[in-house]
């Protein structure tokens, strides 16, 4: 499969830590250094600003995505190559969705990995088989994933969902995935 554009889902919080900052900003200088553009949540404030702004400063190209009512809350970044400004948090997610071929969740909080899941929760519904991957840099996602794994042994996930989803261990991992990784024609299913 041919990656042009990647959604990323990460923190808005400045409070992170730093390492998490640097994480991104590399990811940023890497996007925009194979001209793959990023998609992403349209703040300027925190983790997301620090991406964009890392991938901007390179030559990048970023697309945010964000619902009005945080356009002020959020403080919408006004230096992007293209905003979308939309009305609901779902129109945020559909939109975010189509014009991406891949997911990436690097550490974050709810908003991260509530919307990150749904795109997992998309791909073994099979409304897509795009590539999606866990950024676990420092252990971040460690009980998450010891959860799922306690899912399948329960026999909840199915084994062959883990399939569904890849681990990276840092930003530079996430590249050699998404470089490996081809569209999934049929995921395994919920009930098959």
């Amino acid at each position: 499969m041919e990656i042009r554009s990647v959604c990323v889902y990460c923190a808005s919080a400045s409070t992170a830590p730093e390492w998490l900052f640097e994480e991104v900003k590399a990811f940023g200088a890497g996007l925009a250094r194979r001209g793959w553009r990023l998609v992403y949540g349209g703040a300027s404030v925190g983790v997301m600003g620090a991406l964009a702004d890392a991938t901007l400063a390179s030559g990048g190209q970023v697309v945010g995505v964000i619902p009005n009512a945080l356009v002020g809350r959020e403080v919408a970044h006004s230096s992007l190559t293209e905003l979308k400004v939309v009305d609901t948090m779902h129109e945020r997610k559909s939109e975010m969705f189509k014009i991406a071929d891949a997911f990436v969740a690097f550490p974050g909080g709810f908003g991260t990995m509530e919307e990150f899941f749904e795109m997992l929760t998309w791909k073994q519904l099979g409304i897509h088989g795009k590539p999606i991957v866990f950024v676990n840099t420092h252990g971040f996602y460690d009980a998450m994933l010891a959860q799922f794994e306690r899912a399948i042994a329960d026999g909840i996930i199915k084994k062959e969902h883990r399939v569904l989803y890849s681990i990276a261990g840092d930003q530079a991992h996430v590249f050699s995935v998404l470089e490996d990784a081809t569209v999934l024609n049929r995921v395994p299913g919920k009930w098959y």
